[in-house]
C-alpha cells in the first residue's frame, strides 16, 4: 500500500503492509529516531506523536491510518521556531532527564500548551497521565509546563 501524507509540515509518500505501525515508518523509512518505542503496547507514551493535532501513540497506530493526514514528530516541534521558548522551558526546569520519555512528554505538553499562555497543574497531569518517566521527574516536567508563556 501507498500512503500520502504530511510529515512535519512536508508532504511525504511511503510503501508498505497497511498495519505496519506508524513508529516503524518514522523511525525506519523516515530516520526520525526522536519518536521513542518503549513499550511497543501503548501503556508508556514514549512513542507520542501529534496526527492531525491530536496526541496519539505512533507504536499502536497502523499506517494505512495516516493517508492524506498530517504527523508531526518531536523533530517537527523541535523545528517549530514557536517552540523554541517552550523546549527551553524544560531545559531550565530539569525537564528532560534519561531522555527515553522526553519526545512523547514534549510532543503532549506542546499540543497542552498551544494557545494557552498559562496552564493549570491539574491539567497538566491529566494530559501527561499516557506518559510515564522512568526517572520520576514529574515535579520538573510539571514546572516546565507550569511555567507562564512569554509572550
Amino acid at each position: 500500500m501507498k500512503i500520502d501524507f504530511v510529515l512535519n509540515g512536508r508532504k511525504v509518500s511511503a510503501e508498505g503492509d497497511p498495519m505496519d505501525r506508524l513508529l516503524d515508518l518514522l523511525r525506519e523509512k523516515f530516520k526520525l529516531t526522536g519518536t521513542k518505542e518503549g513499550c511497543g503496547e501503548g501503556e508508556c507514551g514514549a512513542c507520542t506523536v501529534l496526527l492531525d493535532g491530536e496526541p496519539v501513540l505512533s507504536c499502536l497506530v497502523p499506517i494505512f491510518q495516516c493517508q492524506g493526514r498530517e504527523v508531526m514528530t518531536v523533530e517537527g516541534v523541535a523545528a517549530d521556531p514557536e517552540a523554541q521558548a517552550f523546549l527551553e522551558r524544560f531545559v531550565q526546569e530539569g525537564g528532560v532527564q534519561c531522555g527515553a520519555c522526553t519526545p512523547g512528554i514534549i510532543v503532549t505538553g506542546w499540543k497542552l500548551s498551544q494557545n494557552k499562555a498559562r496552564l493549570r497543574r491539574g491539567e497538566i497531569k491529566n494530559a501527561l497521565a499516557g506518559n510515564l518517566c522512568r526517572c520520576t521527574g514529574y515535579e520538573a516536567i510539571v514546572r516546565a509546563l507550569e511555567r507562564e508563556s512569554p509572550s
